[in-house]
């Protein structure tokens, strides 16, 4: 039998010293080495399996496999089409989110057409029967409650179901590990070993992440390396709507985006989030903003409220949008708009708790600030979407044409956008190459003194 050895192991870089260190020699990072065992039976058993026979590229077949349709169609969207046979996905979130839900709502769906399986390790058999009721069912649901991954292993190999469901992957643990479920060593074990079984037996394996004060998913960086699919499910508990985001994604496109709404039978997809997001009713320091998700356009409500402060160093806070960025657009604001800022307050926040990340929302938070400094409303019925650069002008943003699309099918009377990019029949476009020219297209008619901001009014 193999010798069972004591190392610490990194869990940013999988660096490994004999002894712990406060800081990791291999990317520096503190506080990051802990301790697991290497060797035993399980190093004894990999060591003396016989190597298998090489493949050459043009030899190997690769056949398209058939998407797995999850019944959920906005988790479908964010899959790239559904899940992928012999897939590991992973599920990260804040606690009461509704990852559990969520994955649940889906093996119901699933459980009509296909064998699932769902492992529980944090909940009892009882307790998921009370939470399938509350969904509305889910009566061909198989149901295992074990935190042991020998195991667990075992039942996969054993009933081989199309689809399986752990929740969550930081309490199962391997007898042969001396460290405590969810330790560093336990998940990079069970990632492990799931990823073989997954593969060998062409079982898709859904993992439920716990994440940390951060919102990075707890465990070590190699349990997002060896996934297939890592997705981000976002929101507040005390609000009725989630984001569900793809942060890697080996089969479709990580821009995708899903959005759901927490009714009393569930999670619920949203088809039509700018249905919810997209309106403003013309009042001051309120902008909607056509952004890109991916293939999706949505309309987002930008929010901003300028007011004076008596800190040296006035703040900018941002609540949806990169604080960075959004810096950077009050500086050309007060540099190419002639608009005072510099002993101001900038706060900006997006509507409905969603998270802005591409350029093309410049345009729009800009005429939110601008509206919130000068108490003017912007134009009713009138969107934006446009990059902003250093120099104050615009810059076109990418697929103009599904961004007008969707304003259209809104009923928007007219889009503010860069200059050059393509007209519509409708709605109505309005054309401007500087930052100044948009703030004149788009806020209403000043009031009786438009030099000075409203909040030193």
């Amino acid at each position: 039998m193999a010798k069972v050895a004591v190392v610490h192991s990194c869990a940013e870089c999988g660096h490994q010293s004999p002894r712990w260190l406060g800081r990791c020699p291999g990317c520096g990072t503190f506080g990051s080495l802990h301790e697991e065992t290497v060797g035993g039976p399980e190093a004894a058993r990999s060591s003396a399996a016989a190597a298998r026979p090489l493949l050459r590229l043009v030899d190997v077949e690769a056949d398209d496999a058939e998407r797995i349709a999850t019944g959920v169609p906005e988790l479908d969207r964010v899959l790239g089409g559904g899940l992928v046979p012999a897939s590991l996905v992973l599920v990260g979130g804040e606690p009461g989110v509704g990852k559990s839900t969520l994955l649940l709502t889906a093996l119901r769906a699933m459980s009509m057409r296909r064998r699932v399986l769902l492992i529980t390790g944090e909940e009892s058999t009882a307790q998921v029967k009370l939470r399938a009721d509350r969904l509305g069912g889910g009566e061909s649901i198989d149901v295992l409650a074990e935190t042991e991954l020998e195991a667990v292993c075992a039942t996969l190999e054993r009933e081989k179901p199309d689809v399986c469901v752990i929740d969550s992957v930081q309490t199962l643990y391997a007898q042969e590990l001396g460290s405590a479920p969810g330790s560093v060593a336990q998940v990079r074990e069970a990632a492990g070993r799931l990823l073989r079984v997954a593969k060998e037996s062409g079982i898709a394996v859904f993992l439920v992440g716990h994440v940390t004060k951060d919102g990075a998913v707890a465990g070590p960086r190699v349990l997002e390396h060896l996934v297939d699919c890592v997705l981000q499910f976002e929101g507040d508990r005390y609000r009725e709507h989630r984001i569900l985001r793809a942060v890697k994604n080996r089969f479709g496109s990580t821009n995708e985006l899903g959005v759901f709404e927490m009714t009393g039978a569930g999670l619920v997809g949203v088809p039509e989030p700018s249905e919810l997001f997209g309106r403003s009713e013309g009042e001051i320091g309120a902008a909607v903003a056509c952004t890109l998700e991916g293939t999706r356009p949505i309309l987002l409500e930008i929010q901003a409220l300028v007011s004076p402060t008596d800190l040296a160093m006035p703040r900018r806070v941002g609540t949806g949008v990169d604080p960075k960025r959004l810096a950077m657009i009050v500086a050309v604001l007060g540099r190419h708009a002639r608009l005072a800022l510099g002993q101001a307050d900038v706060f900006v926040n997006v509507a409905g708790g969603v998270r802005i990340d591409e350029p093309g929302a410049d345009l729009a938070v800009a005429l939110a600030i601008a509206s919130a400094a000068r108490g003017v409303p912007v134009r009713i019925g009138l969107a934006a979407f446009g990059e902003i650069g250093l120099t104050g002008r615009l810059r076109v943003a990418t697929q103009a044409e599904r961004r007008l699309d969707e304003c259209a099918k809104l009923g928007l009377d007219a889009v503010l956008a860069p200059h050059g990019t393509p007209a519509r029949a409708r709605p109505a476009l309005l054309e401007a190459a500087t930052i100044r020219e948009a703030l004149a297209s788009a806020l209403e008619a000043a009031p009786a003194v438009p030099e000075q901001p409203a909040f030193s009014a």
